[in-house]
Order: structure tokens, then sequence, then C-alpha cells
């Protein structure tokens, strides 16, 4: 009865075993129902985001980065779009093509017809043909290091309408604190980041931030907030950004004091690109 409770109703055991969430006989290990209550959080925040976009258009484009193994594209194709409850494509984006060729068998065993895979670094994902034009949902679940950044650079070109991150591992920022820490401490506040593990943890909260700049520069409205608890995960934050057309120029302006501020403007102004 308390792993039925874990589950949610419509959703397809065969599928969780398939993920191996679920052993072979149903039940849930420790690791799998964290791992479960993670991606049923971040469902629930995409939930909404679907059937505003599917009230409004016959179907919905949603791409996701880092894919992975695929849970979070399985898990929403299963629960919402599956036996015709929805027309809808769900792609999945991830550089290690042995994982994609798993998704593609498992998609094709379980005729999940809505479902495509593309073997190619998230970087390189706006110059993939395969990939709709229009694109109404982009998500990054612990994408690592800068395929969350790419994720962000593909949803602003294609002008996505919702954008959904929890971000993972941003070791560019605090590689570049480290290098340039020297100079820095010229400065008071550069004491926030002196010791290795305030680097790192600095460096990951300044990432988000300009992330949050960058597309409240190009147009989004942004919220931030956590994901589950901390006892879950570490790698916590979520980022949802909704399109508003308005581009925010003092968020850019902002981002870019920001850069000069740290003396990341050389090494990152590509990076967090503005309008």
């Amino acid at each position: 009865m308390q792993e039925k409770h874990a589950i949610r109703p419509g959703q397809s055991t065969d599928l969780l075993k398939e993920l191996h969430i679920l052993t072979r006989d149903g039940q849930l290990n420790q690791d799998s129902r964290r791992k479960l209550k993670q991606v049923y959080h971040l469902i629930g925040f995409i939930e909404p985001l679907i059937q505003e976009t599917a009230a409004r258009q016959p179907e919905v484009n949603l791409v996701d980065f880092g894919a992975g193994k695929s849970y979070l594209g399985f898990l929403l194709h299963d629960l919402f779009f599956k036996d015709g409850r929805g027309a809808a494509t769900v792609h999945g984006i991830e550089a290690r093509r042995e994982l994609v060729e798993k998704s593609r068998a498992l998609a094709a065993r379980l005729g999940f017809a809505g479902m495509q895979f593309h073997a190619l670094d998230a970087a390189n994902a706006d110059s993939c043909p395969e990939l709709p034009q229009y694109i109404d949902i982009v998500t990054a679940l612990h994408a690592c290091d800068t395929a969350t950044d790419d994720a962000i650079r593909f949803a602003l070109k294609r002008q996505a309408r919702f954008v959904v991150l929890v971000p993972c591992c941003q070791a560019e920022v605090a590689a570049l604190l480290r290098k340039h820490k020297s100079r820095a401490l010229a400065n008071p506040l550069a004491e926030l980041w002196r010791h290795p593990l305030h680097t790192r943890e600095f460096g990951n909260l300044v990432t988000n931030v300009l992330r949050c700049l960058q597309l409240e520069a190009h147009g989004y409205q942004v919220s931030v907030t956590e994901l589950v608890g901390w006892e879950h995960s570490l790698k916590n934050e979520l980022i949802v950004a909704r399109r508003t057309g308005q581009p925010a120029r003092h968020r850019g302006a902002r981002l870019r004091e920001i850069l000069a501020f740290l003396g990341l403007e050389t090494e990152l102004s590509e990076r967090f690109f503005l309008p």
C-alpha cells in the first residue's frame, strides 16, 4: 500500500520497472523513492504548463536537455500523452549515444510514438534539423555544468514559451573565480568566496543568478524556488521562466555589472549573452 501511494495515479508500473525505478516485483528501494519524488515534484510544476499549452494549440512540443535515461520524458509522456490523450512530441537531448539507443528501444517497446531521442551535445541542439522550429517547453533536470546554459540558449533562440530548469554542477564560474581570486581580494566582498568551499557555493549561486537575469533580459518572467526538501537533494534549485515578450533591459544591465564586478566579463559575456 505504501508503495502504491508513492506512485501517481495512471502511471504505468510496467514503465517504472523498465526504468528500474520499480524492482521486478514492484517494490521501491530508498534511492528510487527519492528519485521518483524529485521527478514527480518537477512534473507538478510542468503539468500546468502542458495544460495551458494544450488549451491553446493542438500539439505540445517539449525538449528535455541532458535527458540521461529520459526518466522525465517517459514519465511525462506516460502520464499525459499515451493512448491518444493528447498530441505531443517529447524530444530527449543526450550526448551519450548508448543511452539514446536504449531510450529509443524502450519507446518502441512501449508504443510511445510521440517520443524522439537525439544523440548530440546540448550545445549543438539549435542546429539539429529534427527539432521543430517552435518549442513550447524546454526542460533540463540536473543537466551537468554548462548544459543548462545550452538549454537556455536554445530556448531563447527558439523563443520557447516556458523554461524549467534544475541546474547541476556549475563548475565554470567557480573555476574562473579561483583563477582571478588574488586580484579580487583587493575588494572585501571577495571574502565571500576566498575559501575553496565558499568558492564552489558562491560560484553556484552566481551562475544561477546570471541565468535568471539573462532570461529576464530576454523577456521572461522568472520564479525561483526549491524543488524538494534539502534532505532529498543538494541540487535543489528550481527555475521556472514564462515568456512575456517584454525584455527587461535593466536586468541585462545588472548582469553586465555583476560580470564586471567579478572580473568575468571577458570569459562569460558570450555565454550569458544579452538581446
